[in-house]
């Protein structure tokens, strides 16, 4: 993604490729992937965007991700758009995303939350979260 992607993208497309406009989202195991790959570079992305991500009972805001998301203070600096979309028919992780974003609140770090009442784990959801997210960078 860093060395390879990311440098087709900049050199193919019109982008402003500096941390402040750099975006990554995905859907189902694609946001776990996401995750993963934007809160390791967080030098590189400033909007994130999990749809409907993989449950994670054990998440522990201190050791997931490096523990990136344990120092607040420099993630909300650095990060513009956290953006959580799920929808309310996928238990399991309707569940998960509910309990993990406790977590993330109380540790202060700042998020955006968005839920659609009886949509599960399907396009029709992702495509409302891709909306919803789209609109929040294109501002």
């Amino acid at each position: 993604m860093i060395n390879e992607i990311i440098p087709m993208i900049d050199s193919t497309y019109r982008t402003i490729p500096d941390q402040p406009h750099r975006a990554m989202a995905g859907l189902s195991m694609g946001s776990h992937q996401t995750l993963q790959i934007t809160l390791a570079h967080l030098d590189t992305f400033s909007h994130i965007g999990p749809f409907s991500p993989p449950p994670t009972p054990e998440f522990d805001v201190n050791t997931y991700y490096g523990g990136v998301l344990a120092n607040a203070e420099e993630f909300n600096r650095k990060v513009r758009l956290f953006f959580w979309g799920v929808g309310t028919a996928e238990k399991r992780i309707y569940e998960y995303v509910n309990v993990t974003l406790g977590k993330i609140g109380k540790a202060r770090v700042k998020y955006v939350y968005k839920e659609w009442p009886g949509l599960s784990h399907e396009w029709r959801l992702w495509r409302r979260c891709l909306n919803e997210y789209a609109q929040r960078l294109f501002r």
